[in-house]
């Protein structure tokens, strides 16, 4: 069902309280109960344990439990909806004390620290305007240490042209990775067959980035 597309914090926080109080935390579509192409990557770019790491739009994903599990002690998770991030400190029990939360919109967050990696799986395809695109670039180059890593999933060009009622944009590596050129530069790709709960499969493209060296400042 398509929906009006919500362009402030408040209308965001509200669809997407709705959607997770709706659907719960596994009937979403992009609900995986392992996050391989994630852990994959951690492996890939050999982010240690003892990195800052943030989960934009976490949400209710269980990458931070396992992220946990690796025994990774400085993790933040960032998310609109309050719904979602309760259901997620609910399912961790005690463990949610090792996180940071960040009830927060990414249109209207400023982050206080540069972290070690940037995770965002299926946020930034909800961004269909360039202006939108340009605040969130603007919000990771603050937000990434200079030496840090950047990893991103968006759906694939043969992807689904919405979910959850809202338009997405869809991308190839090669695109994806134009988008955040030239402050920072590719370091490797993957591509993902999501099965859906509900039986679909979602191509998803993702690309793992770095800051360019010779990127200025914020």
């Amino acid at each position: 069902m398509r929906v009006t597309r919500p362009t402030t914090p408040d209308n965001r926080a509200a669809h997407w309280n709705t959607v997770y109080d709706t659907k719960g935390e596994d009937g979403v579509s992009w609900y995986q109960a392992t996050p391989a192409v994630t852990l994959e990557l951690l492996d890939t770019l050999r982010i240690g344990h003892d990195a800052s790491v943030i989960d934009l739009g976490g949400g209710a994903s269980v990458v931070v439990d396992h992220l946990l599990a690796r025994q990774f002690t400085d993790v933040s998770l960032l998310d609109v909806s309050k719904v979602a991030l309760d259901n997620t400190k609910a399912r961790l029990g005690p463990a949610a004390e090792q996180v940071h939360w960040l009830h927060r919109d990414i249109f209207d967050w400023t982050p206080e620290r540069r972290y070690d990696l940037w995770h965002d799986r299926a946020v930034f395809h909800f961004l269909i305007d360039e202006h939108e695109r340009d605040s969130y670039l603007h919000v990771l180059r603050s937000g990434t240490a200079p030496d840090g890593k950047v990893i991103i999933a968006t759906f694939d060009t043969h992807g689904p042209t919405h979910c959850s009622g809202l338009p997405v944009v869809r991308y190839n590596a090669t695109e994806l990775a134009q988008i955040f050129a030239p402050h920072f530069h590719l370091l490797d790709t993957r591509s993902e067959e999501h099965l859906t709960p509900a039986g679909l499969v979602q191509p998803f493209t993702w690309v793992a980035l770095t800051p360019s060296p010779d990127r200025s400042p914020g």
